[in-house]
């Protein structure tokens, strides 16, 4: 689904973040932010469900500027570092290409974390406000007109 602005008004039916990975994949993945940060198992999976919900919405558009605040990132992060995992990720839901992740030094501030997060809503997954929220202000450090994530 490509989102464009009159899909940003009405959700889709919601897709669910688990579906796109297999259970072994998710339990490891919770593993790995508990392990990595302070985060209990209940803020991993919320975390690493929007992650997920983020990377599948960016590789069904690309070329619309998409980004993550930090919090959601960790849960980017712990995919994309877990690199065999990420590698066969991408092969199966981006048509065997390889979704880049190429980071700005600098966090922009131009309200990109508040549009991702209802791209992420129109292209039919349930937005954790909470999370997102909490980075509107900071937003994201994805490089404009790259495509990367």
């Amino acid at each position: 689904m490509t989102i464009t602005q009159e899909h940003l008004s009405a959700p889709a039916a919601t897709r669910d973040p688990r579906a796109y990975v297999t259970p072994e994949v998710w339990d490891r993945e919770i593993q790995l932010l508990v392990r990595d940060n302070p985060f209990d198992k209940v803020m991993a999976e919320r975390i690493f469900g929007q992650a997920i919900a983020y990377l599948i919405t960016a590789m069904e558009n690309q070329g619309v500027p998409l980004g993550v605040g930090q919090l959601v990132d960790h849960g980017v992060h712990a995919l994309i570092l877990d690199t065999k995992v990420y590698r066969e990720f991408c092969a199966e839901h981006f048509d065997g290409k390889f979704l880049d992740h190429i980071p700005e030094i600098e966090r922009k501030r131009d309200g990109t974390v508040e549009r991702t997060a209802r791209a992420i809503e129109a292209n039919g997954f349930v937005v954790d406000w909470p999370l997102w929220a909490h980075d509107f202000a900071k937003c994201s450090p994805c490089a404009p007109g790259s495509n990367p994530h």
